[in-house]
């Protein structure tokens, strides 16, 4: 069976670029019919907090993705020390002790030399007689994964054939001097237990890829290595300005109004017009399309006007200001690109606003004024009213209906006028058109 998994760590919110990759997991498992897990990479106990975790996993229900199992690193230490303690029987580690401190001291002496800045293997020299001394002295050393120094290649999903001289790469440290499991040998021990088989993620040197093939071929007897897929970062249209989208937070793109929809339409590299469901995003999923596209902020809005304008009432009647009806989300519902937008308009059925003075179409709005029909209004009172101030005026509809929008509503622009005036009332449309000529 497909098996996937997204690895968040929980050490803020959920920004898009991990949503892009959580939707790659997701779509590419909901494809080939396999499952997803949710691995929660939170060994740093300092920096994760399960606040994070939580508001991680709401953010990824409410984008629409699901898994069948999660799980935290933190519960499962004792299966990374079996794992460092297998391998260090094995004889495929060392211990170290240089502090952090001499690490640092030999990478500047290479740097200064033009010397790889990768490590010398000191510690290999290392003679019974001195690591008894170093230890009596209250060191404690951190362990490394001894690397066999050949060249590894393989198939990436995404940027194709890739290779790596282990010669080239430092021996990864594995075990911290308090005992402690890198992350390193964390991931490969899940992903062995849990039988990932395809690893998606953003993109990574391939000296790391071919370190961790390295590791799964040790510790996994040669019998299981995921096959990985590298997806670029997500880049900016050359029209985009601004923060960079991959670096928003999910939870900011729902509170301006952002619907899952047009987001993971646009992160999937869909070309349909309309946002499709994740069923059908997931019919026609590629790697590729993903790996291709780019964001593009109007095509971001566009998708998100056509999914916001498909929304009944009640899908989005607790996101919208007090008070608001049905009737006024069906009036709005197809001319925001955002649905925090729908504050604006509130305010113009429901609310106090300041029309611009119009001398130029004074007459006109006095005319229009007086000739305001009498309450109550229903559906048929624009008809009524504009029938009567062309027969007032003697000017067709279509020339009086941009100076009554922009005194009606402050806009020149905007939702249908049949559907905004019965919600403004007759008080609220005499004062504005009144004001309008003062």
């Amino acid at each position: 069976m497909i098996r996937v998994r997204f690895a968040p760590a929980p050490i803020g919110h959920l920004l898009v670029s991990g949503a892009r990759l959580a939707l790659a997991n997701y779509l590419f498992a909901r494809r080939n019919g396999g499952e997803m897990l949710l691995r929660l990479d939170d060994l740093d106990a300092e920096r994760c907090r399960p606040a994070h975790a939580e508001a991680i996993a709401r953010d990824l229900h409410w984008f629409g993705i699901g898994w069948q199992h999660s799980y935290r690193q933190s519960e499962r230490l004792e299966l990374y020390q079996d794992a460092i303690e297998r391998l260090k029987r094995d004889g495929f580690l060392y211990p170290c002790f240089e502090s952090e401190e001499e690490l640092k001291a030999k990478q500047e002496f290479r740097r200064k030399r033009g010397q790889p800045l990768i490590y010398d293997r000191a510690m290999l020299r290392l003679t019974d007689k001195q690591r008894r001394d170093a230890e009596a002295g209250g060191k404690r050393p951190h362990w490394r994964f001894r690397l066999s120094g050949r060249t590894l290649e393989w198939k990436d999903m995404v940027p194709g054939q890739r290779n790596a001289a282990l010669s080239s790469v430092s021996d990864p440290i594995v075990a911290r001097a308090d005992g402690s499991p890198a992350a390193i040998i964390a991931g490969v021990a899940d992903d062995i237990e849990f039988r990932t088989t395809h690893i998606i993620r953003g993109e990574d040197s391939p000296g790391n890829t071919a370190v961790q093939i390295e590791l799964f071929e040790v510790m996994g007897g040669g019998l299981h290595t995921p096959r990985f897929a590298h997806l670029p970062a997500l880049g900016d249209s050359p029209s985009s300005s601004g923060r960079p989208f991959g670096s928003l937070s999910m939870r900011s793109l729902r509170g301006d109004g952002l619907e899952p929809r047009a987001i993971a339409a646009v992160l999937a590299g869909s070309k349909a017009d309309d946002p499709p469901e994740m069923d059908q995003l997931a019919a026609t999923f590629e790697l590729a399309s993903m790996a291709a596209s780019r964001f593009d902020a109007a095509r971001l809005l566009q998708l998100n006007r056509r999914a916001l304008s498909d929304l009944d009432f009640a899908a989005v009647a607790d996101r919208l200001p007090g008070g608001a009806t049905e009737a006024f989300w069906l009036a709005v519902r197809g001319h925001l690109d955002l649905l925090k937008e729908a504050r604006g308009w509130w305010d113009v059925v429901a609310g106090s606003i300041v029309p611009p003075i119009m001398d130029g179409d004074r007459e006109m709005l006095i005319a229009a004024e007086a000739t305001l029909p009498p309450e109550p209004w229903d559906g048929t009172v624009w008809a009524n009213w504009i029938s009567a101030l062309e027969q007032a005026t003697g000017l067709p509809g279509d020339a009086l209906l941009p100076a009554l929008r922009l005194a009606l509503t402050g806009e020149d622009s905007g939702p249908d006028l049949p559907a905004l005036l019965p919600l403004i009332g007759r008080a609220r449309a005499a004062a504005r058109l009144g004001f309008a000529v003062a």
